[in-house]
């Protein structure tokens, strides 16, 4: 993968992240900087750890389907794509959820970061093969969540309900596309 595919593919990942942060600063009403950094933090901390692991669980047995990988490599990222894109149209805009306890924002960042765990597997079917090669790409996952969920936070204060952009269509057509790209690459 290209750095411009995993810089794509870590935007992607933080749409969720940027929805949930949206949401949290439009129930605060208010910049509280405190809670907007921990959970920027938990949610890069989860998005970049989620991967790793993924990635570790798929390259002990990736020597056993390397004839298949790139065919599960488009179906992750083609099904997390596609579930992104039905979130997209669910229009569930409540939020039973308080931002400012650790608990809530925890539970907020492995939820938000199952679909990473999925792409770490996929890594491991793309050719990362080793511990270093990973190190980057989780690096950027990370540091993107972060800094799109502050973004995130401060739209919700400063926008509220009105800047609704649909995020989690375009991060799932993203990541459907790079899966495409990812078959292609492989069967021609």
């Amino acid at each position: 993968m290209s750095t411009l595919e995993i810089w794509l593919l870590a935007v992607s990942l933080a749409m969720d992240c940027f929805t949930v942060s949206i949401t949290s600063g439009i129930i605060m009403r208010r910049i509280c900087w405190r809670t907007f950094f921990v959970m920027a933090f938990f949610f890069g901390l989860f998005q970049a750890v989620m991967p790793l692991i993924g990635w570790f669980c798929a390259s002990r047995f990736s020597h056993l389907i390397e004839d298949y990988d790139h065919w599960i490599a488009f179906g992750l990222l083609a099904f997390l794509g596609g579930r992104m894109i039905k979130e997209s149209f669910g229009g569930d805009d409540k939020c039973c959820f308080d931002p400012t306890r650790l608990k809530v924002v925890i539970t907020l960042a492995i939820a938000t970061s199952i679909d990473a765990l999925a792409i770490g597997i996929s890594f491991a079917f793309v050719g990362m093969n080793s511990l270093s090669s990973i190190l980057s790409p989780i690096a950027i996952i990370g540091f993107a969540s972060f800094v799109i969920s502050l973004i995130g936070s401060l739209i919700g204060v400063f926008c509220g309900k009105r800047f609704n952009l649909r995020m989690e269509l375009w991060g799932g057509l993203v990541l459907i596309a790079i899966g495409v790209k990812i078959l292609i690459e492989h069967l021609t």
